[in-house]
C-alpha cells in the first residue's frame, strides 16, 4: 500500500473501534512499527486522530464551545490544579496576559497577592475578579462581546491587546492536540495569535480533558508555545511528543479531595 491508502486502513479500522493497538496495525499492514507511527503523525497533523498510549484513536470533534456557567461546573478540582501550577510561574512586577477561561480564572485568584503586577484580559470574569480581590494594574481588551462565553473576541480586541509587552501569555483552549489549537470561534483566534507574538513566553494552560478534541477552525500550533501547564490525565505518548517538539510539560498535582 502506499502512505495514503495505509491511513485510509487506519480510519477504516478506527471507525470500526475506539482505539486501535499500534501492534495490530503493524500485523494488519504488514509494515514497520516506524511507518504506522509516521503514518499516525501525518493523520495527527491533520486533525484527524490522537495518538494515546500504545495506539490511537479518532479524535473528537468539538462543534461549539460550553457557556461560561457550565465550563466552571466541570472538572474543578482539575482546573484549580492546573491553575495553581500556572500561577507558580508569575513574579511581582510582571506584565502577564490571561486568556479567557474557568482555569485561568482559577490562577488569576492564585496570583492575587503578587506585587506590582500588570495583568491584560479579554475575560469580563477575571477582569471583575482582580478587580476587588487585588491591587494590581489592569486592563480589560474590550472588543466583540462573547456573551456566552464572557469575554471579547476578534480584531478589535486583538488591536487593544497589540499594545503591550508580556512578560507571559497565558492562553487557553477547549481544544487541542499535539498539532495545534483549534476553536469553532474564528473570532477567537487574532486575539490568541497576537498575545503570543507580544509575550516572550507563552503559555498554554488546560487539563487534560481538552486535549484529543478538534474543532473547526486552526488557531495555533502547539510548537510557538514554550509551556504547556497540564494534569497528570495526559496521555504520556502526548507528553513526550511535546517535549520532543522542545516543549517544556508541567503536570500539576492531583488536588482532588482538597479544597481552598
Amino acid at each position: 500500500m502506499i502512505p495514503a491508502e495505509r491511513q485510509q486502513f487506519i480510519l477504516s479500522c478506527l471507525a470500526e473501534r475506539d482505539i486501535v493497538s499500534i501492534a495490530d496495525l503493524v500485523d494488519r499492514l504488514g509494515v514497520s512499527h516506524m511507518t504506522v507511527r509516521r503514518d499516525i503523525q501525518v493523520l495527527e497533523d491533520a486533525g484527524r486522530v490522537t495518538s494515546v498510549t500504545g495506539g490511537v484513536r479518532l479524535s473528537r470533534r468539538l462543534a461549539q464551545e460550553l457557556p461560561h456557567l457550565q465550563k466552571a461546573a466541570i472538572n474543578t478540582d482539575a482546573k484549580r490544579a492546573v491553575g495553581q501550577a500556572a500561577a507558580d510561574l508569575v513574579r511581582d512586577g510582571m506584565v502577564i496576559y490571561l486568556d479567557a477561561g474557568t482555569t485561568l480564572l482559577e490562577l488569576a485568584r492564585q496570583i492575587a497577592g503578587r506585587r506590582g503586577l500588570t495583568v491584560v484580559t479579554n475575560d469580563f470574569v477575571i477582569c471583575a475578579w482582580l478587580s476587588t480581590h487585588s491591587d494590581c494594574t489592569l486592563y480589560h481588551s474590550g472588543g466583540l462581546v462573547e456573551r456566552a462565553n464572557q469575554s471579547c473576541v476578534g480584531g478589535a480586541a486583538s488591536e487593544a491587546l497589540a499594545r503591550f509587552n508580556y512578560d507571559i501569555a497565558f492562553i487557553s483552549t477547549s481544544s487541542w492536540t499535539v498539532a495545534g489549537l483549534s476553536s469553532p470561534s474564528e473570532a477567537k483566534g487574532p486575539v490568541k495569535r497576537v498575545a503570543v507574538d507580544r509575550a516572550r513566553r507563552a503559555v498554554l494552560v488546560s487539563d487534560s480533558t481538552k486535549y484529543g478534541a478538534v474543532a473547526a477552525m486552526n488557531i495555533l500550533p502547539v510548537s510557538v508555545f514554550d509551556t504547556v501547564v497540564t494534569d497528570a490525565g495526559i496521555d504520556a505518548e502526548a507528553a513526550d511528543a511535546l517535549r520532543e517538539m522542545g516543549v517544556q510539560v508541567i503536570l500539576a498535582p492531583d488536588l482532588k479531595g482538597e479544597r481552598a
